[in-house]
């Protein structure tokens, strides 16, 4: 009997195998059958990453037979997701909600030209077929990067691996030193910043494959340490982010846990993202991510919809305590602790399911000019611009652009220079805050 249930198991397993790879090449023969070229090559760079994931421990993404299927309710908008916690009590989960994200293994090149080993996750993709078979956001506007020198190129080894450019060293201490008061401003801009994570000045998240196709690869680990996102399950008053220990990094599993920021777009809460790198020190460290440089020459700065970037709008001194129920928001208030454990809540315009988005944000920072007790939530950009049409918002004086440039969101706002990578996982109904879908952490 024992014998006759391991062949019917072996049986199941083996019709299994077959039904995928029929799956997966469905989606070849509909690119070949339009006269995709780009996406026929992009979806054998998809099986290629995908055939890494099963080799490293993990489950291959199966567009056709997805092993979890989301609510509307859940709004997520990365698919291979492999469980959220939406959780947001700090008290009962001190790193609040959070994602397991599948995690690629590939290698990084350090400026002597020796490889390292470097683990990733990768949130979008601007080809459509290729965004289908990985799981991923479909983000076509991310191919105005190519040729602007604010991306990297990327090859495949003959065993399957990514090899990127540049490399990032995740061993630097992170310091926060909030800044003075001048006038209505405290706490931000920070009088120092030293970023947890430093990329050298070849890294891009924006890597462009073989295939012409962009894919955005966000670091998450290597030998020097681990991404400041990726929370200790001590807390976050516990210094450990660099313990390649931690559980929430699993190698073994393919997979990776990861802290989701909060925000706000048209006017609902929980617009949760996660935050990787950023091409400025002060949000790479008031954020917890990578500081790499070489984002700032993508293109382009308060431009929309052109460029491969999208407008944001942080504020630089919202509101410190919460007097409605509606939370409290802005850098400054983020910036008033050393280790954040405090979103700056920003404000977005449109989600992954608008083909204008862009993971690569352009921060366009807004400043009250009124007390902080006459301070309101920003909830919308459509708020924003009264806001700025009626005088209680300026433009942050620290923004690069002396004027608005041509941005269809806004005509009175002004960009920082600074871009930051946040790849939006989900917007979920306040019906789904405080559960778990999925495997929220590694077994």
């Amino acid at each position: 009997m024992a014998c006759n249930n391991d062949d019917n198991l072996l049986e199941v397993e083996t019709n299994q195998t077959i039904t995928d790879e029929i799956a997966e090449d469905a989606l070849e023969e509909e690119a070949q059958s339009k006269g995709l070229l780009q996406s026929f090559r992009a979806l054998k760079e998809a099986k290629i990453l995908l055939a890494s994931i099963r080799k490293d421990g993990g489950i291959p993404y199966n567009f056709f037979n997805p092993a979890l299927r989301f609510t509307d309710a859940q709004n997520v908008f990365v698919p291979s997701v492999l469980g959220i916690d939406f959780r947001i009590d700090r008290d009962v989960v001190p790193a609040g909600p959070t994602v397991r994200l599948p995690m690629f293994k590939g290698w990084e090149t350090l400026p002597n030209g020796q490889k390292r080993e470097l683990y990733y996750v990768i949130t979008e993709v601007s080809d459509r077929l290729m965004a289908k078979k990985l799981g991923v956001i479909f983000a076509p506007r991310m191919a105005a990067s190519i040729g602007s020198g604010g991306e990297q190129k990327g090859y495949f080894t003959r065993t399957g691996r990514l090899v990127f450019e540049g490399s990032v060293d995740f061993s630097p201490k992170r310091s926060l030193v909030t800044g003075p008061a001048d006038g209505l401003l405290f706490g931000f801009p920070p009088a120092e910043a030293n970023p947890g994570a430093i990329a050298d000045g070849k890294w891009s998240s924006y890597v462009v494959l073989p295939s012409g196709v962009v894919i955005n690869a966000q670091p998450v680990a290597n030998s020097t340490g681990l991404h400041d996102r990726v929370p200790n399950p001590l807390g976050n008053e516990q210094e450990q982010e660099d313990d390649l220990n931690n559980p929430n990094f699993a190698p073994d599993q393919a997979s990776v846990v990861m802290q989701l920021l909060d925000g706000w777009h048209a006017n609902r809460p929980y617009y949760f993202h996660i935050v990787t790198d950023t091409s400025d020190p002060g949000p790479a460290t008031i954020e917890l991510g990578v500081f790499a440089p070489r984002l700032a020459n993508l293109p382009t700065f308060g431009l929309f919809p052109g460029g491969s970037m999208l407008p944001f709008s942080p504020t630089a001194n919202g509101r410190t305590t919460d007097t409605d129920g509606l939370g409290v928001q802005g850098l400054n208030t983020a910036s008033l602790s050393n280790r954040q454990v405090q979103d700056p809540t920003n404000t977005f315009p449109i989600d992954p399911s608008d083909t204008r988005y862009a993971p690569m944000w352009d921060a366009h920072v807004t400043e009250f000019t009124v007390p902080e007790s006459e301070r309101p939530i920003l909830q919308s950009f459509d708020q924003i611009n009264d806001l700025l049409a009626d005088g209680t918002l300026i433009p942050f004086r620290g923004n690069a652009n002396p004027s608005p440039l041509a941005n269809s969101l806004s005509d009175l706002l002004t960009a920082t220079g600074a871009i930051i990578n946040c790849p939006v996982i989900t917007q979920p109904d306040d019906s789904v805050i405080g559960t778990q879908i999925g495997i929220p952490t590694n077994n």
